[in-house]
């Protein structure tokens, strides 16, 4: 996982053509309003999920990961709790399917996660290797808009 500021990405990933062109994206329109949903930015290469939802109190999150797309969840208004373990770490409920989508969902130990507090114009992105639970409160629910720019590997 990588966690930054929008204007520092560039110097801290792999600049594969896909990569790129999210950054690039970002960099344009990542202020842009955009309404919920999937917008395309190239293809099934480089797509965004414009997301906006109240974030979620619990102690126990269910982390994803992906197989196919690296995820950069770029915060753009509100604040979040990103929870990260390492795949290792994570004990596998909903195993991966590619028919359903490209995703799975597991658990992990208390001991075995990483909490990543991040404000509007900041960042993380997540790799096949990284378990996340995005949308975790800071304090009390409270609302974010994000967009989650999935990278094809």
């Amino acid at each position: 996982m990588i966690v930054a500021n929008l204007e520092h990405l560039k110097d801290q990933v792999v600049l594969t053509p896909n990569m790129l062109t999210a950054i690039e994206f970002l960099l344009a329109h990542g202020h842009d309003f955009h309404p919920a949903g999937r917008k395309a930015v190239d293809g099934d290469k480089v797509f965004v999920e414009v997301q906006s939802y109240q974030t979620i109190v619990g102690d126990t999150p269910t982390f994803e990961g992906h197989k196919s797309y690296v995820d950069i969840q770029y915060v753009v208004e509100g604040e979040e709790i990103i929870a990260w373990a390492n795949i290792d770490d994570v004990s596998i409920t909903t195993p991966y399917d590619p028919a359903k989508g490209d995703f799975w969902l597991g658990t992990a130990p208390a001991k075995a996660v990483t909490k990543v507090h991040l404000k509007a114009g900041q960042l993380a992105v997540l790799y096949p290797t990284d378990g996340h639970a995005p949308r975790q409160a800071i304090g009390g629910s409270a609302p974010v808009r994000k967009l989650v720019v999935k990278v094809l590997i």
